[in-house]
């Protein structure tokens, strides 16, 4: 496995791997949640869209998020890590590799609420109500711009 993590705009990323990070979200968000939503979005389409990844000894992607630009600040989010390779990390590198990318921009989550404590670690505070998004209890997360 990588101990770097690969960064690309969709533009340009290997369509194997872009089939791949795509996959690997439905995977986690639709299918094992089992919350049917619309997983594309056309977010992943805009020039400044930045998806992260990590692939295993095999190339296949391993644990993915993405980054948006919302005006100044920056979003995180589908932070997603395949079934076979939970517990090692890999979210953990690929938040700290996103906050860094981010580092001089307010930085906003919409987390799961149970994984409030998680994006926590990363220096992330709640920021709003609780809410529902797609029959899943949300709560809003910021992350002060640093210089």
């Amino acid at each position: 496995m990588s101990t770097t993590p690969h960064w690309s705009s969709v533009a340009v990323i290997d369509p194997v791997v872009l089939y791949e990070i795509l996959r690997l979200r439905v995977d986690v968000f639709v299918v094992e949640q089992d919350c049917p939503y619309p997983e594309l979005d056309g977010r992943d389409l805009e020039p400044t869209t930045r998806l992260l990844w990590f692939a295993d000894d095999d190339g296949r992607v391993a644990a993915t998020l993405r980054v948006l630009h919302d005006g100044d600040d920056r979003r995180i989010g589908r932070v997603a890590t395949a079934a076979v390779a939970r517990g090692h990390g890999l979210a953990g590198d690929l938040m700290r590799a996103a906050v860094a990318g981010c580092e001089g921009r307010l930085t906003r989550l919409d987390a799961q609420a149970h994984l409030t404590d998680w994006y926590a670690r990363f220096g992330f505070e709640v920021d709003g109500e609780e809410f529902l998004e797609d029959g899943i209890p949300h709560r809003p997360m910021t992350l002060a711009a640093t210089r």
